[in-house]
């Protein structure tokens, strides 16, 4: 079928079909995206509809897990691993160090999460501590235990260093557990981003 006659582009989708007086009524659609069409990468359910409306209806749903990424040199991995808590329905995406970040892998997912930064450790874990939360360190550290036989608390925080150095010591230390993920190649270690997808996922295996 022809993109343009299914009203489907590459990018997404096109104008509501029928005109004004077919467009649907309800206060969560955008009107300029039912007269131009919606080229977001979103779900279907979503297509048309404003962006706080968005936002709002995530929130309703949000899992109950957050993931903290340690930045101290500007690490290109945040943006995906945001992404990825978007892509499995983080409740917050913490940002320890340095405030600003490549926003370029999030590929404008951060619109949708919510991102908290805090200047350092021992800020981010007096947080922690004050919400009730467990901080959960994903690294592979010499007494991590493999994330298929690690306890993934309901309620949690996944807290992933940097690519290279992994996470500071001053973080293992706020850290209630270690985890790592088990690997069976000759490299060390794996891309930051994607330990982040592989936890996030099996936390929702669990809990979802």
């Amino acid at each position: 079928m022809d993109d343009q006659v299914s009203g489907h582009t590459t990018h997404g989708i096109g104008p509501y079909r029928g005109g004004r007086e077919e467009w649907p009524t309800e206060e969560h659609f955008d009107p300029d995206l039912l007269e131009h069409g919606d080229t977001r990468n979103v779900i279907d359910r979503y297509r048309y509809w404003r962006m706080d409306a968005i936002i709002a209806d995530l929130d309703t749903r949000r899992h109950s897990f957050h993931v903290a990424i340690e930045n101290w040199q500007h690490d290109m991995n945040i943006g995906s691993i945001v992404r990825s808590a978007n892509a499995f329905l983080a409740d917050t995406v913490h940002i320890i160090g340095r405030r600003r970040w490549n926003k370029r892998g999030a590929m404008v997912t951060d619109r949708y999460q919510h991102v908290m930064h805090h200047p350092d450790v021992a800020t981010f874990a007096a947080w922690a501590a004050s919400e009730g939360i467990p901080i959960i360190a994903v690294d592979n550290v010499g007494e991590a235990v493999p994330v298929h036989r690690a306890e993934l608390p309901e309620r949690c925080v996944l807290l992933f260093g940097q690519e290279g150095p992994g996470l500071s010591a001053e973080a293992l230390s706020a850290a209630s557990a270690h985890i790592e993920i088990t690997q069976y190649g000759s490299t060390r270690s794996i891309n930051a981003s994607a330990a982040g997808a592989v936890v996030m996922y099996e936390w929702c295996r669990r809990h979802a």
